[in-house]
């Protein structure tokens, strides 16, 4: 099978730094989520294209390195952007696993600020569904033991189904009782097991916000 990417613009002279290298941003292709940082040279870049997987180079080694050579955990290339200073890359990729060494999904799992404590409950609220979804994203590469998303994931796309339906059929029950407490819950289940559905289908966020931006426009 051929991987090699189509380049659409041959024209374009990328700034490599004096040590021959320039920082590529790796980006989750359906999540959206920053993966990783990592740096290419010529050659690097070039194997990335060719190959259709990422490619880099290790400052540390001084050698290229095939990312999931060893581990399994590739990156296949979706697509291939730079920024406006021609010195920077942003790499979409469709990962076989997790990106960090550490078996997290993203080398960027710990927080050094955020907002401040009088607006954390808003924030929270504001990006619960996204928050929600991020977390789902982890538990499918990491399958933690005792998880029930866990669970979901190990037991297959028929399970998780299953669960979509007998959840709509809750939450119709507690419409029908004029339940609103009941009603709520039942709703907060349907909405977790429709994400854990997305999840496995790698149907993302913002793909449903565009859906439903288009039928508000309509």
């Amino acid at each position: 099978m051929n991987n090699k990417l189509k380049v659409i613009n041959n024209n374009v002279s990328l700034k490599f730094d004096d040590r021959g290298l320039i920082p590529a941003i790796v980006q989750d292709v359906d999540t959206r989520q920053v993966l990783m940082l990592a740096y290419m040279n010529q050659v690097s870049f070039k194997r990335t294209l060719e190959t259709g997987e990422t490619h880099f180079y290790s400052r540390s080694r001084q050698e290229l390195w095939h990312k999931g050579g060893t581990s399994g955990n590739i990156q296949k290339v979706e697509e291939i952007f730079y920024d406006c200073d021609r010195d920077t890359l942003l790499i979409l990729v469709d990962p076989a696993g997790p990106a960090c060494h550490t078996d997290n999904t993203s080398c960027f799992y710990r927080k050094m600020a955020e907002k401040q404590a009088y607006q954390e409950k808003e924030t929270a609220q504001d990006e619960i569904i996204e928050l929600l979804y991020q977390l789902i994203v982890d538990r499918k590469h990491q399958l933690p033991e005792g998880s029930y998303t866990t669970y979901l994931f190990e037991e297959g796309l028929d399970k998780i189904l299953k669960k979509v339906g007998e959840e709509t059929a809750e939450v119709i029950i507690a419409a029908k009782n004029k339940a609103k407490k009941e009603l709520v819950y039942e709703t907060v289940d349907l909405i977790y097991h429709l994400l854990v559905l997305l999840v496995d289908k790698k149907v993302s966020l913002k793909e449903v916000e565009e859906e439903l931006t288009n039928r508000y426009r309509a």
